[in-house]
């Protein structure tokens, strides 16, 4: 394709790039999947390909007795295991429409150095091993045509091994793999060196570039996600991918998106992402935060047990008031299939969306993000659940329409009093015209007094999720 560059790979020039394009930020919800040669062993959690290497350790205990010393079956062995016999594109891009997704995708590569797509750098992928089938062009092409966007998330960069022969690091995670004179983590063979990230230091980094370029240039991702461990590579090389991505999207008439976590890309070029945690106030910059269906592993293992479809929702509305979206995981089976168990969840939240998105999408926050008891202290990564209580409102607006979320079902014929519309909270308060709530046909009576707006609960039947008060205003 014939590019014309508008940046140059320097942060000064890609800083006037909008990092936050219009489509994201009305998105606010998305759905990926942990799925890969990982999802093979189905035991602990997705570092069971990196744990099973630590001698003692209850995965390791666990591998041998399945699969026998380590030294016989590597984790390269499950490779020929993820056969992918039941994936189907077109009924997931189905399930995450449903779910109410606006973009939606799977992991490119995770820190085991998979790659779920056909190339020609690494070896270790879904077309020439494995399933031998592109699955990110197949997803890609599902995803894109249900009208969703298309996400990739790259977790490459823990994979070097930063400690190669130094036997005092070993354990260090900050390399993914262990480096270990008796495991294939520490073979010379030339195609388990690339896959257990044991080869020089810049063969890596260009082979980090060239993947990201090819998956760039053959399955045109509208968001590439990349996990923590960004600073083992260079400067140069994530500047010159920032260029290479936006200048090719640019060429094409797309606005994409870049996502990072703790300060690892400028925030002038890209989103701060908080894995399992959010912002505990409403941020200037829009943000985002990735979660999972699951209260354990990222990928499938078994007797998984999972957040409910409420709770999910909850935080979904949490995380709108404060300026920012929400990827959530999914963890497939490595046969392809979702479990129902998940799909149920999916379908859940999806039905909510239906009646209540109005509320969701392409939303901004109001002067406050909510009141209620329930209080999150601190923002960032990998923060304790939070349930929340129908005593918790949120807020997010949209044009002369404030919405006010309620986050569960008060007993019956209990007044609602939202105080931050109290004077004190509010000293030029707006005019109401009109309220009902979302998905029924009634007017809802209220009182706009010194300590707040006075609300009635509806007369009809709501379930036990959060509902939510359209609250109209009248015209300036």
């Amino acid at each position: 394709m014939e590019r014309n560059p508008r940046y140059v790979a320097n942060w000064d020039s890609l800083a006037a790039y909008n990092e936050a394009p219009k489509w994201f930020q009305e998105g606010k919800f998305g759905i990926y999947a942990h799925w890969g040669v990982l999802s093979v062993p189905e035991y602990a959690n997705d570092w069971y390909p990196r744990n099973m290497h630590i001698l003692g350790s209850d995965e390791n205990k666990y591998q041998i007795e399945t699969y026998g010393p380590l030294s016989e079956f590597g984790y390269h062995d499950f490779v020929p295991a993820f056969k992918a016999e039941e994936f189907d594109a077109g009924a997931w891009a189905d399930l995450f429409k449903k779910a109410g997704a606006k973009f939606a995708g799977v992991v490119a590569i995770h820190h085991d150095g998979w790659s779920n797509w056909d190339s020609e750098i690494n070896p270790w992928n879904s077309m020439d091993m494995g399933p031998k089938r592109d699955v990110l062009g197949e997803l890609e092409k599902a995803i894109h045509g249900k009208g969703m966007k298309f996400i990739t998330s790259f977790h490459k960069a823990r994979n070097l091994q930063v400690f190669q022969k130094d036997s005092t690091k070993w354990l260090d995670d900050t390399s993914y793999f262990p480096y270990h004179p008796e495991m294939a983590t520490s073979s010379e063979d030339s195609l388990l060196r690339i896959m257990y990230g044991n080869i020089p230091k810049e063969q890596f980094y260009k082979n980090w570039l060239g993947e990201l370029k090819e998956v760039v240039d053959n399955y045109h991702p509208d968001l590439i996600y990349f996990d923590s461990k960004l600073d083992k590579i260079p400067d140069e090389y994530k500047r010159e991918f920032t260029a290479y991505y936006i200048n090719e999207s640019l060429a094409r008439d797309k606005k994409v998106v870049i996502t990072h976590k703790e300060g690892e890309l400028p925030k002038s070029v890209s989103l701060e992402d908080f894995e399992k945690g959010r912002a505990n106030e409403i941020k200037k910059e829009y943000w985002l935060t990735d979660e999972t269906v699951t209260l354990g592993s990222w990928s499938y293992v078994k007797d998984l047990s999972y957040k409910t479809a409420n709770d999910i929702v909850d935080v979904l509305v949490d995380i709108v008031s404060k300026n920012g979206a929400l990827m959530l995981n999914v963890s497939p089976k490595s046969n392809g299939l979702i479990p129902q168990e998940q799909q149920d969840i999916l379908i859940e939240i999806g039905e909510w969306l239906e009646i209540n998105g109005e509320a969701i999408y392409g939303t901004s926050p109001w002067i406050v993000f909510g009141e209620g008891p329930t209080k999150q202290e601190k923002g960032g990564m990998f923060l304790d659940w939070i349930k929340y209580t129908a005593k918790d409102v949120r807020y997010t607006t949209k044009k002369n329409t404030i919405y006010a979320t309620i986050m569960g079902r008060p007993g019956t014929n209990m007044p609602i009093v939202l105080e931050s519309f109290s004077k004190k909270k509010i000293a030029d308060r707006p005019e109401i015209n009109s309220i009902r709530v979302l998905g029924l046909d009634e007017d809802i009576s209220f009182e706009l007094l010194e300590d707040g707006l006075h609300l009635n609960i509806p007369k009809s039947e709501i379930d036990d999720k959060a509902f939510v008060y359209k609250i109209e205003l009248k015209s300036s």
